[in-house]
């Protein structure tokens, strides 16, 4: 395959490549009533794409229409459909990924500035650039993962795994299941080890290692997460000096999580997590608890394992210092 030609200077993102793409769309993401397939692929030639409309619904239709491809996917969906076309094209430096948020919280897109109507979204990538973005790998004694958001235990991973997400969404049990936990979750002091270096013994609230800067339902608990710098952020609530549901909330809405002081965040390129039988989420996947079974987790950053494009905001041009004019 010859490589795209691009204009920007070295060390700098790549511009995408004009030409072949294919469009992935979910027409059960909350946002496709806005635009159906027909106004997508046309707003997609419309910024200089000859674009393929793929129709998928499951797993194995994703991976044939996937096989082979080349050049750059756009996916229409919301946070599911887009892991799963991420996870099918990790490791393919061939292709670029393209989201078209749809969704309901659409952190893979927050975290990469593209939020808006579907069709204004592919205005935007008229003007847009190549970036790399990580991806996790996670060993566990339940097998290996990948993930794009989070990996993680603790109070929201047996929240998840109380309420199930597999059983379809309710707030009613969900509030359920957030009561159950908070009510009776005492955990025990683990020691995490943070690119070979043991931490002190601390029982952990919360434990996630993220890529982006939020998971589940927006839950921003990352600020500075930078899903192209080749490290993961370990958040941390210490449950000894673990502040009130409120206080949490708040700080959630001020969008300044890790400044409060029971939590701690740290960025690593590998983390070790002591596996006891927790429950553990990957991304908005449970991964239930295995009684009597311990071991390790293992996560680990895979730098760059996929390229995606971001719109790049047009700027004005600084006037002439020698002349005055613009």
């Amino acid at each position: 395959m010859t490589a795209p030609h691009s204009l920007a200077p070295e060390g700098s993102p790549a511009a995408p490549q004009r030409g072949t793409a294919t469009l992935i769309y979910n027409t059960n993401a909350g946002g496709s009533r806005h635009a159906s397939p027909d106004d997508l692929v046309s707003a997609i030639h419309a910024i200089g794409f000859t674009p393929v409309y793929r129709a998928t619904s499951c797993e194995e239709d994703l991976k044939e229409a996937l096989d082979g491809v080349e050049g750059t996917v756009f996916v229409a969906g919301g946070d599911g459909t887009q892991r799963a076309v991420a996870l099918t094209l990790a490791g393919r430096p061939e292709v670029t990924l393209a989201v078209i948020p749809m969704g309901t919280a659409n952190n893979v897109a927050r975290t990469l500035g593209v939020q808006g109507e579907p069709l204004d979204v592919i205005t935007a990538y008229s003007r847009a650039e190549v970036r790399p973005f990580d991806l996790g790998r996670v060993e566990a004694p339940w097998g290996e993962d990948l993930f794009l958001e989070a990996c993680g235990c603790g109070a929201f991973a047996d929240v998840m795994a109380e309420y199930d997400p597999e059983e379809g969404k309710s707030p009613l049990r969900a509030v359920q299941a957030l009561t159950t936990t908070l009510t009776t979750f005492d955990p025990p002091p683990v020691r995490i080890t943070l690119d070979g270096q043991q931490e002190p013994d601390a029982p952990f609230a919360l434990l996630e290692v993220m890529n982006t800067k939020a998971t589940g339902p927006r839950l921003r608990l990352a600020t500075n997460a930078d899903p192209a710098d080749g490290q993961l952020d370990v958040v941390r609530i210490d449950a000894t000096g673990r502040e009130g549901l409120l206080t949490y909330l708040a700080a959630l809405a001020r969008d300044d999580f890790e400044a409060l002081s029971s939590v701690e965040s740290t960025r690593a390129g590998r983390v070790e997590i002591p596996y006891t039988g927790q429950a553990f989420h990957v991304d908005a996947e449970v991964r239930p608890p295995m009684q009597g079974v311990t071991g390790r987790v293992l996560i680990k950053a895979w730098p760059g394992a996929l390229s995606v494009l971001v719109p790049v905001a047009e700027q004005t041009a600084a006037p002439d210092t020698m002349t005055g004019e613009g």
